[in-house]
């Protein structure tokens, strides 16, 4: 593919329900309230009903059980649930597609959303914006084989080492998974932000405009790929991508999370 133009001229752009368009438009409101954003999710019952399942769960430890919407948001913070509520938008808009496992497509995402969301909290990075942009980095594959079947199977070829994917991406296609979900959600009108870090998720140090969640989502990522990663992963992160981020090894082995621990949206 020559071009980005190119490449969604090839394909046809998901549709996401309007709760998803949105819930978008308030991401770029700073003074979206709780009433608008509580009233837009209970529209959509699929949905209030999924993030209320996910609020009692015990990922969120509450002290008490959530009974709506309002509840939630007050327990959990506005911002996650949007992101959640979004994250679950997003896994019922794309088809399930040949040579992708979709369980483990959407397991590795929600663990990307995890340690993204780990990272952005040491560093003092909107949290609930890295979960959502370490969640959708990967959305962009889902593109790549809608456009090209074929080239997902040899992108998804075994072995496939953390970070091999987006060699092969760029390497047989032209763009990584973020570029072209950055695109994407440049078309979905979502924060600039977010549309830059998604951009710069494979290689967060090349661009002269550093994105310190465009880093964060990258090593996310890496312990993402690696499946069930623990503390002794830590040793093979690229130590200049931590260092700009001011991540100390020892403390992310000491406080790494666990798997278990991440919210399951889909």
């Amino acid at each position: 593919m020559s071009s980005l133009d190119s490449f969604f001229e090839s394909v046809t752009l998901p549709s996401i329900p309007d709760l998803a368009h949105s819930l978008i438009e308030t991401l770029n409101q700073e003074n979206a309230s709780v009433e608008e954003v509580s009233d837009l999710i209970t529209r959509d019952p699929a949905i209030s009903a999924k993030l209320l399942r996910i609020a009692n769960s015990a990922q969120f430890g509450l002290p008490r059980g959530v009974g709506s919407i309002e509840d939630a948001i007050a327990m959990v913070g506005m911002n996650q649930v949007r992101s959640v509520a979004l994250a679950a938008c997003f896994s019922h808009s794309f088809p399930r597609l040949p040579g992708l496992d979709m369980y483990i497509f959407w397991k590795t995402s929600m663990a990307c959303a995890g340690y993204a969301e780990w990272l952005a909290r040491k560093v003092g990075v909107d949290v609930p914006m890295a979960w959502l942009t370490g969640m959708m980095v990967r959305l962009g594959e889902l593109l790549i084989a809608q456009a090209e079947p074929k080239t997902l199977l040899e992108i998804e070829k075994l072995p496939l080492a953390p970070g091999m994917r987006w060699q092969r991406e760029r390497q047989l296609v032209g763009f990584t998974e973020g570029q072209l979900v950055a695109e994407l959600a440049r078309r979905w009108n979502f924060p600039m932000q977010m549309v830059q870090a998604l951009q710069r998720s494979a290689d967060p140090l090349v661009d002269q405009a550093y994105s310190r969640l465009g880093a964060i989502v990258h090593i996310a990522g890496l312990l993402a790929d690696s499946h069930n990663a623990g503390p002794e992963h830590i040793q093979n992160l690229p130590s200049d991508v931590l260092a700009a981020l001011s991540l100390d090894a020892d403390w992310m082995r000491e406080h790494f999370p666990s798997n278990a621990d991440f919210v399951d949206a889909t």
